[in-house]
């Protein structure tokens, strides 16, 4: 199957229509089967590269629309700057504070012994962990 099925096949999965730009980025996000982690800024930057004529803001609607479909999770960092991940399942991110690089972190070894209480009438939706790391010095 070559990167256009698979973008294709992954958007028609989730009930979205595969329109030109959603095509586009689908190929770039799944095209050859690997996780990936990006940024709006990343994913347009490599779509320009390859030649999508594609918006920034195109992007950013896309990529939420995605997350809607449940084809992909965004994990927000730092209060202005969002990664989106193509693994929905629930697992950890390792953040990488020299590169700036966000991978998976293994959840074989990740435990929770309780959480705190929550307000009367609410529910928990998800536990989001990013382990933040930096060389030592």
């Amino acid at each position: 199957m070559n990167s256009t099925e698979m973008g294709s096949n992954w958007l028609q999965g989730a009930g979205l229509r595969p329109t030109r730009q959603r095509l586009a980025l689908a190929e770039l996000l799944v095209g050859d089967g690997q996780d990936r982690h990006v940024t709006a800024e990343s994913l347009h930057a490599a779509a320009r590269g390859r030649g999508d004529a594609v918006s920034l803001a195109t992007v950013y609607n896309t990529l939420r629309a995605f997350c809607s479909a449940g084809l992909m999770s965004e994990i927000p960092m730092d209060g202005n700057k969002s990664y989106f991940d193509t693994r929905v399942d629930a697992h950890p991110h390792y953040y990488w504070e020299e590169s700036g690089q966000l991978t998976d972190a293994p959840k074989e070894e990740l435990r929770f012994e309780c959480l705190p209480p929550i307000p009367d009438g609410m529910e928990i939706t998800a536990v989001d962990v990013v382990i933040r790391m930096r060389k030592v010095t």
